[in-house]
C-alpha cells in the first residue's frame, strides 16, 4: 500500500503494524534534516511501530523500543541520529530540557517526541499527528494529522 501524508485535519487507516511501519517510512520525505515530529494518542496507538518505520526509513537495523522509561532513545542512522523521546514520565518539560534536549534534537536528523504536548510551543514547526485505536476486530489505528 501507497501512503502520502495528510493535510491538516485528514486521516489515513492503518491496519496492522506492517502498514503503520510503511506510513511511518512514506512520511520521511516530508521531514526535512533536523525535523521534529510529535505524536499523540493513547497507550498502545502505534506511536512506537509507526516511529520504527520512520527510523528504519533512515536506515537503522534493529529494534525500534519505546523510551518510556529511559525518556531517550538515540538511534544511529547513516542519514544521522534519530532521536525518539517519551514524555509521558516526566514531572516537568524543564526535565528534558536538563537532559540536553534542545542540543540533543539540534543534532539530530530526526526527532520523534511521543507525549510532547508541552514543547508544541517550542517548536512550532513541528508536524503534529495523533494515533486512535478504533474498536472493532482488526487491528486499525487512524492517524490524524493536527498540524
Amino acid at each position: 500500500m501507497v501512503f502520502s501524508l495528510p493535510e491538516v485535519d485528514q486521516s489515513v487507516l492503518l491496519r496492522g503494524p506492517a502498514e503503520q511501519q510503511a506510513f511511518g517510512a512514506a512520511l520521511l520525505p516530508s521531514l526535512p534534516p533536523a525535523s521534529v515530529l510529535f505524536l499523540e494518542g493513547e497507550l498502545g496507538a502505534g506511536k512506537t511501530t509507526l516511529t520504527g518505520g520512520l527510523i528504519g526509513a533512515l536506515g537503522f537495523v534493529g529494534a525500534v523500543t519505546s523510551p518510556t522509561y529511559a525518556l531517550i532513545h538515540a538511534y544511529p542512522t547513516p542519514a544521522g541520529r534519530a532521536l525518539h523521546v517519551d514524555a509521558y514520565r516526566v514531572r516537568g518539560v524543564q526535565e528534558l530540557y536538563d537532559m540536553d534536549l534542545e542540543d540533543l534534537i539540534a543534532g539530530s536528523r530526526l526527532s520523534v517526541l511521543e507525549w510532547g504536548e508541552k514543547l508544541y510551543g517550542d517548536y512550532p514547526a513541528a508536524m503534529i499527528l495523533r494515533l486512535e485505536h478504533l474498536d472493532g476486530g482488526e487491528d486499525v489505528r487512524r492517524v490524524t494529522r493536527l498540524r
